[in-house]
């Protein structure tokens, strides 16, 4: 057994951060192929995010209304073969802190 990890999907041109919305699954949970993982909102549209692949949630990469850059963990999955997830990886935490909008002073 291997561990496949999911990333961010670049999403639209020019589109750096998503905010996760929803999840479709949980750790511990079994998905197929093409089946939706997440939701997922830029500044122009809702999208779900599919598995690439089957196999069974060890990890949620975020919570619903994080914010999370393209390229980032989205979720880790135990697959059978290889994966595509190096030995030893770390796996991120699903507490992660969402994360808070930026406030600016003015003089």
């Amino acid at each position: 057994m291997g561990t496949h990890v999911i990333k961010m999907p670049d999403i639209g041109e020019g589109i750096a951060e998503v905010e996760l919305v929803k999840w479709y699954v949980q750790v511990g949970e079994t998905v197929a192929e093409d089946q939706t993982l997440a939701d997922v909102m830029t500044d122009k549209a809702m999208v779900e995010i599919p598995s690439p692949v089957a196999g069974t949630v060890l990890a949620l990469g975020g919570t619903p209304g994080q914010v999370m850059a393209v390229g980032s963990e989205l979720i880790r999955l135990e697959v059978a073969g290889a994966g595509n997830a190096k030995a030893g990886a770390p796996a991120p935490s699903a507490a992660l802190p969402v994360e808070q909008p930026k406030s600016y002073l003015c003089c």
